[in-house]
């Protein structure tokens, strides 16, 4: 129908209350399937392949330029997909495959539906907020993260495929370029 309009007509701004990035390793066969044929894993050893979750409280979204009261708050989670895609001049572009998007209210849903193909649904979010910590769940989405918030040193975990933090940043985000596909084009 108006398929233009998904194509981000109009540039937002709000402010990010927080933001979690956590990004996980899975064999490049795992995420294969995943992706359209015009995009490549954006791999490293040629083994490993990253899904990243970002969960983002914002505050006052809106349409750029317009005033701060007409704007909204809402949390955000977007899954995403480490991808490389090149473009028909062979520049090689590194950035995210969207899988889905979540947020804990529908007129997000129904806006972010519009006009971006992020693909968004409506779930339940709740988040305790404590002087050591912090926990994110959702009942509906099936996901419970709690970050203590003491910890100075943190290191990686021991599966993870990386030698040292220098090593894993490169897959932290975020990246220049958010990709969807459309089959036609």
């Amino acid at each position: 129908m108006l398929s233009f309009l998904k194509n981000h007509p109009f540039a937002v701004e709000a402010f990010f209350e927080s933001s979690l990035v956590l990004t996980f390793a899975l064999t490049k066969e795992q995420l294969q399937h995943l992706i359209p044929e015009c995009l490549q894993l954006d791999t490293f050893q040629d083994k490993w392949a990253f899904v990243a979750v970002a969960m983002v409280q914002t505050k006052d979204l809106r349409p750029k330029g317009f005033p701060k009261f007409m704007g909204n708050d809402f949390f955000l989670i977007g899954y995403r997909v480490f991808v490389r895609y090149t473009n028909s001049a062979g520049k090689n572009l590194r950035g995210l495959y969207i899988l889905k998007s979540e947020t804990d209210k529908k007129k997000m849903e129904l806006m972010g539906n519009i006009f971006t193909h992020y693909n968004y649904t409506t779930t339940d979010i709740q988040q305790i907020e404590e002087i050591d910590n912090k926990q994110i769940s959702s009942n509906h989405s099936k996901f419970k993260v709690k970050i203590s918030k003491n910890e100075d040193n943190i290191l990686l975990p021991q599966q993870s495929p990386f030698a040292d933090w220098k090593e894993a940043r490169r897959f932290a985000g975020p990246l220049p370029f958010t990709f969807t596909y459309n089959k036609a084009t």
